[in-house]
């Protein structure tokens, strides 16, 4: 169902901008390119009729404006466990276990965690990707932001794109790192392989800081936190900087044991079969309270085991 329909009047200190610019102020709750979609599909009039975004204002004109619902969403409800840690009426943070895949696609058209939260929230059908505000990758377990209401959306999205969502992620790579440091390397779709991404001049801008948690023989345990969220961007950045994720299967390479690496390390490592990265930690401003949100969680039991493993050979046991 459509939200209830508003109705306001334009300022008067707006006399003079276009129309979209008002909207824009005037409903900051709706994102502009939303305001713009609605205003030309007529679900926006001014006065009582129709207006085009360019159309100045004189200030004093009433306008009524009736949400639509986006209906974006083409996925079955299916009834699949998840670890919610928080819930409000606005928002939920889910933590995704490795291998579940977060959006249906080729390949994988059923049994995802957009499947998941449908069942668990059925409005989200009504909600621009389901209410998934960012992406992990199939192979990376952790903490996930979903708004469960279109202005929370909208809020949610705006936060993410001033960088006002810290994002935090524990990573194993290969080789030592000597120190931290911040990978600032623009990526884009690789010109041959469409499936992956690569570092390119003339890609979206993508930074990624990292510092050293614990250092193995032959690996490096990290923290790493994002300025931006490209597809991949953690994987392909560590893979470019030749300190590729353990166990990632696409930038990764051939697995390349350590010298005198033990049997144990060696079983571990073979069934490590995932990019070892896990989104630890989310904070962000709570989109109606206002109130910092701050949520963490642990790795799941394969991560905690490859690094428990990882400490023990280092240590000569």
């Amino acid at each position: 169902m459509s939200a209830e329909k508003q109705i306001a009047t334009i300022p008067a200190e707006f006399s003079g901008l276009r129309l979209d610019q008002a909207l824009a102020r005037m409903f900051p709750e709706y994102s502009r390119s939303r305001l713009k979609d609605w205003l030309l599909a007529g679900a926006i009039t001014v006065q009582g009729g129709p207006k085009r975004p360019r159309d100045a204002v004189s200030g004093g004109e009433t306008v009524s404006l009736q949400p639509q619902a986006e209906a974006s969403v083409r996925a079955e409800p299916e009834p699949i466990a998840l670890d919610i840690l928080h819930e409000d009426d606005d928002l939920l943070v889910v933590n995704k276990p490795a291998g579940l895949v977060v959006h249906p696609g080729a390949g994988n058209p059923a049994g995802t965690l957009l499947n998941g939260l449908l069942h668990h929230v059925p409005a989200l059908q009504e909600i621009p990707r389901a209410g998934i505000i960012h992406r992990l990758d199939k192979g990376t377990s952790g903490l996930l932001l979903v708004a469960k209401t279109l202005t929370a959306h909208t809020a949610l999205v705006r936060l993410l794109a001033d960088r006002d969502i810290s994002r935090h992620y524990l990573a194993i790579c290969n080789g030592v790192l000597t120190g931290g440091g911040t990978i600032r390397e623009p990526l884009a779709r690789h010109p041959v392989d469409r499936k992956r991404q690569s570092v390119q001049q003339d890609g979206k801008p993508a930074v990624t800081h990292y510092t050293v948690k614990e250092r193995f023989a032959a690996f490096t345990y990290v923290n790493v936190k994002l300025d931006t969220g490209r597809t991949h961007q953690i994987r392909v950045h560590f893979a470019y900087r030749r300190h590729s994720l353990v166990g990632d299967q696409v930038y990764g390479g051939r697995l390349a044991l350590p010298k005198g690496a033990s049997d144990e390390l060696i079983q571990v490592l073979r069934h490590f079969k995932r990019q070892a990265l896990h989104a630890t930690k989310l904070a962000f401003d709570h989109p109606a309270s206002g109130e910092v949100l701050e949520l963490e969680v642990v790795p799941p039991e394969d991560f905690q085991t490859l690094v428990e493993t990882l400490r023990r050979c280092a240590d000569g046991e």
